[in-house]
């Protein structure tokens, strides 16, 4: 998960302020050294840092927290509403042009993820009902022009090149094919460096002029740290910069960048790249990432995860049986279908609030194709009166099911163990729809 270290570094420091009837100024300070040390750890710029706990603290000694019965949930909501200032308040979109095309240039170093991003802003409008052309304006890189047109195949969107022809010219009749083809987007994938130089400086200088785009997007590898923040100053200063994207937000990163890059810049982080495949991207919230660093779920992301992945019927059909607690390996494999769309089962449970816990032990449950398929093998090698009913599954049973299916009695067992942490987090869903007198939160 992103941002796990600092994550569980700031909900174990505030959870010790929540024990607390009362607090001091002492108490803050030691709390807020704590957030400090998290942050610089978490590599955020250190002057992001220092004017962040300084906000904090000065909200945190106000009447509103050392008078109030719950001092520590006012200190979790006030560092909960600085961080969302930080990381920019509010989602910031992307620009339109009055008169369409609009154009945005997709511009960062080489390997920070540009060619994969442009596709995925190509694939993430076209949801939309837009209808994107991609540019391959990246001249330099092996492949890259071949990369771009594998991506948007695989999209069903349109790619325009020109071979090894100058980009500015590349970009020049793109942009007349745009209006001829009545594209509402032309988003072009440009060519990087290694570091930032003066050639490439040039070149993309001389293409921002050429193309007048409404939107210049850096692509930043968030694994890079606080050389991310240098590197998008330096782009800053030389272009019109208008937004950041980050990628590799998945991984195991320390996620500074994402604190600092707004701070230090003035840039939005507009859009977030969260894992390999095409749909892995998405609008940057920077309320609803606050809100996950601090283990306070995200429903409203999990909400849109849903809505694209879940067939509404079997949505219905699957709360009835939530609610008499009647889950069983069919449905678990057909669960497993509608997961697979949403991404890895543990980011899910961190976006639910009060499962980040469950979210940890579910760490690795990420269902890949092969995974799948092993897994329909094992319930396909049971007997219906088994899938019914788990339980009276022995060990004969699981050493026939294992041969049946081609697998481990090991696999057997995982299968069952993941299937009753499953049904533990059905009956905390029910309980939450339960008190809420309403759905339950996934449906």
């Amino acid at each position: 998960m992103v941002f796990e270290n600092l994550s569980n570094k700031l909900q174990e420091t505030l959870r010790k302020l929540k024990g607390k009837g009362k607090l001091n100024e002492k108490d803050v300070d030691a709390a807020l050294r704590e957030v400090r040390l998290a942050l610089l750890e978490a590599d955020v710029n250190f002057k992001v840092v220092k004017d962040f706990i300084a906000k904090v603290k000065e909200r945190c000694l106000g009447k509103e927290v050392l008078e109030s019965l719950t001092p520590g949930q006012q200190v979790i909501k006030i560092v909960n509403d600085e961080l969302t200032m930080l990381m920019g308040q509010s989602v910031a979109k992307l620009n339109h042009a009055s008169n369409p095309p609009t154009i945005v240039m997709m511009v960062g170093l080489q390997g920070s993820g540009k060619t994969t991003s442009s596709a995925k802003l190509a694939n993430l409008l076209k949801k939309k009902n837009h209808t994107p052309l991609l540019v391959a304006a990246d001249i330099y890189r092996p492949a890259a022009i071949k990369q771009l047109q594998v991506l948007g195949e695989e999209l069903d969107v349109p790619v325009f090149q020109m071979g090894q022809q100058d980009p500015v010219t590349t970009v020049k009749a793109a942009l007349e094919q745009a209006k001829r083809n009545r594209h509402d987007y032309l988003i072009i994938d440009t060519a990087g460096r290694l570091h930032v130089d003066e050639e490439l400086m040039d070149e993309l200088g001389r293409m921002e002029k050429a193309a007048s785009p409404h939107e210049i997007l850096l692509v930043v590898d968030a694994m890079t740290g606080q050389d991310a923040v240098n590197v998008a100053q330096s782009f800053r200063d030389k272009l019109g910069l208008t937004g950041v994207v980050l990628t590799k937000l998945d991984g195991d990163t320390r996620g500074g960048a994402a604190l600092s890059v707004r701070a230090v810049t003035g840039c939005p982080v507009k859009f977030a790249g969260l894992g390999e495949k095409t749909d892995a991207f998405e609008p940057f919230h920077p309320d609803r990432m606050s809100s996950r660093i601090l283990g306070m779920g995200d429903v409203l992301t999990l909400i849109e995860k849903a809505q694209s992945s879940f067939d509404h019927k079997q949505a219905q059909e699957m709360e009835k049986k939530l609610r008499t607690q009647k889950l069983t390996l069919d449905d678990f494999l057909e669960q497993m279908q509608q997961l697979k769309k949403m991404g890895p089962l543990n980011q899910i449970m961190d976006m639910m609030p009060g499962m980040g816990g469950l979210g940890k032990k579910l760490k690795g449950m990420s269902i890949d194709e092969r995974e799948f398929v092993k897994v329909e093998a094992i319930i396909k090698s049971m007997t219906k009166k088994e899938r019914l009913d788990p339980m009276i599954i022995n060990s004969s049973r699981r050493k026939r099911i294992a041969s049946g299916s081609g697998t481990k009695v090991q696999d057997v067992n995982n299968l069952l163990k993941q299937f009753d942490m499953m049904q533990k987090m059905m009956k905390q869903m029910g309980k939450m729809g339960k008190k809420g007198k309403g759905k339950f939160p996934l449906m």
